[in-house]
């Protein structure tokens, strides 16, 4: 049996949880940090997730999955696969968890966003390096700290 691969990262913001539920679940909110791409579901249980945006003048889904589970202002966790990479076969076993899990503390949200299982997944141990390598969520939970805090 193989470790687990899990990415984890923790921000703290100084937002209400409201106001961070809004910019992981607002399509409007996501674009501004997500890469330009904007988050395109209703946030229901079973519903497609499909993460929208225009690379080189072309509209594309850079990433897609399934809403797993959606409980405003605490927790949101859903499935991805980027749908655009050959080497990975498009079949639930290959897609990742990625849970977000908000508490909220006086006048702040802590944020932690975990995502894998990445040792259960074709090419796992490279997508788990790439994720690593990138910095984890850490860059994206910057920006979505800036733009909560930012009052944007």
């Amino acid at each position: 049996m193989s470790q687990p691969l899990i990415v984890t990262n923790t921000i703290s913001i100084q937002a209400p949880a409201t106001k961070v539920w809004d910019a992981l679940t607002n399509p409007e909110q996501t674009k501004r940090y997500m890469f330009g791409c904007a988050a395109s579901t209703d946030w229901k249980p079973g519903s497609p997730l499909l993460w929208k945006g225009v690379f080189n003048g072309v509209e594309m889904v850079a990433v897609k999955g399934i809403v797993v589970r959606s409980e405003p202002c605490k927790s949101l966790v859903y499935t991805v696969i980027d749908p655009n990479n050959p080497a990975i076969p498009d079949i639930p076993e290959n897609y990742l968890t990625v849970i977000c899990t908000l508490t909220e503390e006086k006048d702040q949200t802590q944020l932690t966003v975990s995502q894998g299982d990445y040792s259960k997944v074709a090419e796992g141990q490279t997508r788990y390096e790439h994720t690593v390598n990138g910095g984890g969520w850490d860059p994206i939970m910057v920006q979505i700290k800036a733009l909560c805090e930012g009052g944007a």
